[in-house]
């Protein structure tokens, strides 16, 4: 969808400034919503890409002045509250509603390292030949689509070049709205910076972007 978390290319929002010897949370809440986000995904009543459209769909407002892990719990409430884990009354009193029965989390401590290890890969098995071969000419489309998607905007309508494919994988647009993994093959295509920026940027730079194959058209 087309919103303010698709800042890639836009201007004014000042110079990224990594952190020297940042740390991996920067107050002890951070690390208690990222167990949050495991243990009531471990429920899998949705999928990675819904839950990255619920952080996509949050207020612009919010989204602009939120922290990371502030996104992360506000998109987990909302998800929790649409698959029915919790209730409204829950969240506003921090206590357990006796009405409804307790159920058995899905993962438990002894289950959390492997569950980690195994990640959630997303390559695929299809009988599809991919469409697109290595140094084709292609396009990203031009589409303004109202659910998730993984093409930012400043790249639709631009010319690249394919580089490689990944095989097929996951298709995160038909997943995040729960109708099917439908996976295609995904791959690495190359756009000359001045194909995205103008005759300004420097010839010699260019974007490399992993584009599932619905993405793109020849060129």
């Amino acid at each position: 969808m087309n919103g303010v978390h698709d800042m890639g290319g836009m201007h004014g929002f000042g110079p990224v400034e990594p952190e020297a010897d940042e740390p991996v949370f920067h107050a002890p809440w951070e690390a208690r919503v990222l167990a949050l986000r495991r243990a009531v995904g471990a429920w899998r009543r949705w999928n990675i890409d819904a839950g990255r459209y619920s952080i996509e769909t949050l207020p612009p407002a919010d989204y602009l002045r939120m922290s990371y892990y502030e996104k992360w719990l506000a998109s987990c409430i909302k998800l929790m509250l649409g698959a029915g884990l919790v209730t409204p009354q829950e969240l506003a009193s921090g206590r357990r509603d006796p009405a409804v029965p307790v159920a058995t989390p899905p993962l438990t401590p002894e289950k959390v390292l492997p569950a980690i290890a195994a990640g959630g890969p997303t390559l695929r098995v299809t009988s599809a030949a991919p469409r697109f071969e290595a140094g084709a000419a292609v396009r990203a489309r031009d589409i303004n689509p109202t659910g998730h998607t993984r093409l930012p905007r400043y790249v639709r309508g631009r010319r690249g070049t394919i580089e490689c494919h990944h095989g097929a994988h996951v298709f995160p647009d038909s997943n995040a709205r729960f109708e099917g993994e439908s996976p295609q093959y995904l791959y690495t295509v190359r756009f000359a910076a001045r194909e995205l920026w103008g005759e300004a940027a420097n010839p010699a730079d260019a974007v490399y972007l992993d584009l599932w194959e619905d993405y793109l058209e020849p060129a």
